[in-house]
């Protein structure tokens, strides 16, 4: 007698994965309410099928006809009986990367990218702001500049550039429409007095050892070059020939993370409020003890809500940005005895910075390139309208107040619009439109990346501290990050300067060009 077909693979082919997640009180309910031959036939290849998967992801999948029907049940209703919170992480994942602006969802394209079969790493990304309203990354001016005086840093800005020019091979998204930037490939211009000239002119011959394409120009060559600035005062610039200019930080973020989520990285929405995690005391080699932890689990706040998540992993990525100190305190780096490793904190906070929008139909035109005067302001061409960026970072002692994004029009009144009218001289009839402010993930330190693994946290990694350049060399800094976490060791660029030990050691690595 021919014996009957089993019924198609139905939910029981996750049971597997639910010994692991601890799910199986819910896959019990779930399946007490199906049909008699599913549920045996659930309970019969749960025995047999041991495979990772997302328990939630593959319900859906296998009960699109159940639920359409049960909905038909209920006519003018919208329950689902297979409801999840949108943004709910899994409860458990490979890699969670605290932080969702652009380091965060660079790194988890660059891991999924190197990933050495499909599925073979669970990513999570972890951002609490999902309209992205206060992130650094989309109040970014959007500069990309191989002009730095560290060989490091003009390596990861020109292989960024090298990424961005070839975008569609990386971020392209099979039925999505082709990626634009919006990149405006007009260059940076420096512009430095004669105390500053010698500086100019050392960067200069490193950033053409490194392979970059600058040049510099006399007073005489800038004011033919550019004849609506005003040269009193210059001594010698310097010019980015091809591969610096600016592009349009949110369609960069969103290219990656859409890319990221089409590779199947887990998106979440959730603050980030603490770590559970285990101690082991060590001896040193001078006989002091030495205390190593490892994070096993991340502790996510669901938004609009006390309920937390606990998300089980191998590791992390602190990527928050300016906020990444905060997530490293969590954790107690920095919490011990003055002077030693477990007192050396994470040097990151918030600095904000004002830009400010201003119409000149008279100014530069579209021959404008992102100029930075030997004053310390900047400026920029935006759009076709006659419309300009400018900004200046304040000094030490002038730091605005972090606790909020509120712009203070008087320091463009008084301290931006005198050096923008003295440099162009058209710039003296302009009209102030709008402006706005963002937050620099400052390292006060050194002002300079921190990138790596924590010595005594052994698996929480960094990717933050980047003053103002991170979302340019962002693409070649996730992809150090992945080859570190994968390969074990930088293998494109060996960025190992930037590693956390220097703030212990008080080696600093000290960048010349920082705008």
């Amino acid at each position: 007698m021919t014996q009957p077909r089993p019924p198609p693979p139905g939910p029981g082919a996750q049971l597997g994965m639910l010994s692991r997640s601890g799910c199986r009180a819910v896959a019990g309910g779930i399946l007490a309410s199906l049909p008699g031959c599913w549920r045996r036939a659930a309970i019969h290849r749960s025995a047999q099928v041991r495979r990772r998967g997302d328990f939630f992801k593959d319900l859906e999948n296998e009960f699109a006809k159940f639920r359409k029907k049960a909905k038909e049940a209920l006519p003018g209703s919208d329950w689902s009986p297979l409801h999840q919170t949108p943004g709910l992480p899994p409860e458990w994942a490979d890699i969670v990367i605290i932080g969702g602006g652009i380091m965060g969802w660079s790194t988890a394209y660059w891991l999924k990218k190197k990933e050495a079969v499909r599925e073979g790493v669970r990513v999570v990304v972890v951002e609490r702001d999902p309209t992205y309203s206060r992130s650094s990354t989309v109040r970014a001016v959007g500069g990309i500049r191989h002009q730095f005086s560290l060989p490091e840093n003009i390596h990861l800005s020109m292989q960024s550039a090298h990424f961005l020019r070839n975008i569609q091979e990386h971020l392209n998204v099979v039925s999505e429409d082709p990626v634009d930037i919006h990149f405006n490939p007009l260059g940076y211009l420096f512009l430095a007095g004669k105390e500053q000239s010698d500086i100019l002119a050392e960067n200069y011959r490193i950033q053409r050892n490194e392979g970059a394409a600058v040049t510099l120009l006399t007073p005489q060559q800038l004011q033919r070059k550019f004849p609506w600035i005003n040269t009193d005062g210059i001594a010698l610039a310097s010019y980015g020939l091809e591969n610096e200019g600016w592009f349009d930080p949110w369609l960069l973020l969103n290219a990656f993370r859409k890319k990221a989520i089409s590779m199947g990285v887990y998106q979440c929405h959730g603050e980030v409020v603490g770590f559970h995690h285990s101690t082991r005391d060590m001896e040193a080699d001078d006989g002091s003890s030495i205390s190593l932890k490892r994070i096993h689990h991340v502790i996510v706040k669901m938004p609009n809500s006390v309920e937390c998540q606990p998300v089980k992993c191998a590791l992390l990525i602190n990527a928050a940005g300016a906020w990444s100190s905060k997530v490293a305190e969590m954790i107690g780096i920095g919490s011990g005895p003055e002077g030693t490793l477990e007192g050396t904190k994470l040097p990151v906070e918030p600095r904000k910075r004002y830009v400010y929008v201003f119409h000149c139909p008279d100014g530069p035109g579209l021959d404008c390139p992102l100029a930075i005067d030997c004053s310390g302001v900047y400026f920029r061409r935006e759009g076709l309208g006659g419309n300009y960026l400018a900004g200046l970072s304040p000094a030490e002692e002038e730091e605005p107040d972090t606790s909020n994004l509120e712009v203070n029009y008087e320091y463009f009144h008084e301290e931006v619009w005198p050096k923008l009218a003295q440099r162009v001289p058209a710039f003296q009839s302009l009209k102030l439109k709008s402006a706005w402010a963002g937050y620099y993930d400052y390292n006060t330190f050194d002002q300079n990346a921190v990138i790596g693994i924590h010595p005594l946290v052994t698996n929480m990694f960094f990717a933050t501290g980047f003053s103002g350049h991170g979302l340019q060399q962002s693409p070649a800094v996730g992809r150090a990050i992945a080859e570190l976490v994968l390969d074990g060791r930088f293998k494109t660029l060996d960025l190992s300067a930037f590693d956390f030990i220097r703030f212990y050691r008080g080696t600093k690595v000290l960048e010349k060009n920082i705008v």
